[in-house]
């Protein structure tokens, strides 16, 4: 997972923001799980770095497959691997474990949408190494429409005054920012 970068974040944490917030892929994966976590993101408001899970990930990101180019700059997005195929391009995206599958499927899925935008056809895959595990990850016509709606989410959460109170899910317990929800 890689940081939300803000170049002029806002001073105070209750003024809305006053331009949309640049989605990259760490915030649709925020949105998949916690919109508390968008909330937070979109203001610059890093998570806890010394959060065991959040170093591991890191370490993990660093030292698997280390013969591919790494932390590839896209827009607002960095891919992990980008690399060919004979003529296609795939976008990878390496993760400690597959416990938030769903959330690094639409990650790995907003990279393609927006490679697509860009008028660059590409594959995805999820990276387990671990587990020793690879997932391919297309984008269909569902998946663009489920991204869209993503969007409206983390815009609509971006602009709020506040953050969203804190809802307990399962990814609480190891939350990087649960010191913002739960002291």
């Amino acid at each position: 997972m890689v940081a939300y970068s803000c170049e002029n974040p806002p001073r105070n944490m209750e003024t809305p923001l006053s331009e949309e917030p640049r989605i990259g892929g760490t915030l649709v994966w925020y949105a998949s799980i916690c919109l508390r976590q968008v909330w937070l993101m979109a203001r610059c408001i890093d998570p806890d770095e010394r959060n065991e899970l959040l170093i591991l990930g890191r370490l993990t990101d660093k030292t698997s497959y280390s013969r591919e180019r790494h932390n590839i700059s896209f827009g607002d997005n960095r891919f992990d691997i980008a690399k060919k195929d004979g003529e296609m391009l795939v976008v990878s995206e390496i993760k400690k474990s597959s416990k938030s599958i769903r959330a690094a499927e639409m990650q790995v899925k907003h990279y393609l949408y927006e490679l697509r935008k860009s008028g660059i056809e590409a594959r995805g895959e999820l990276l387990f190494p671990h587990e020793r595990r690879r997932e391919p990850i297309l984008l269909d016509d569902d998946s663009v429409q489920e991204l869209e709606e993503i969007y409206v989410k983390i815009k609509m959460t971006a602009k709020l005054s506040l953050p969203p109170p804190p809802a307990k899910n399962r990814y609480c317990k190891n939350c990087a920012y649960s010191d913002y929800c739960w002291s």
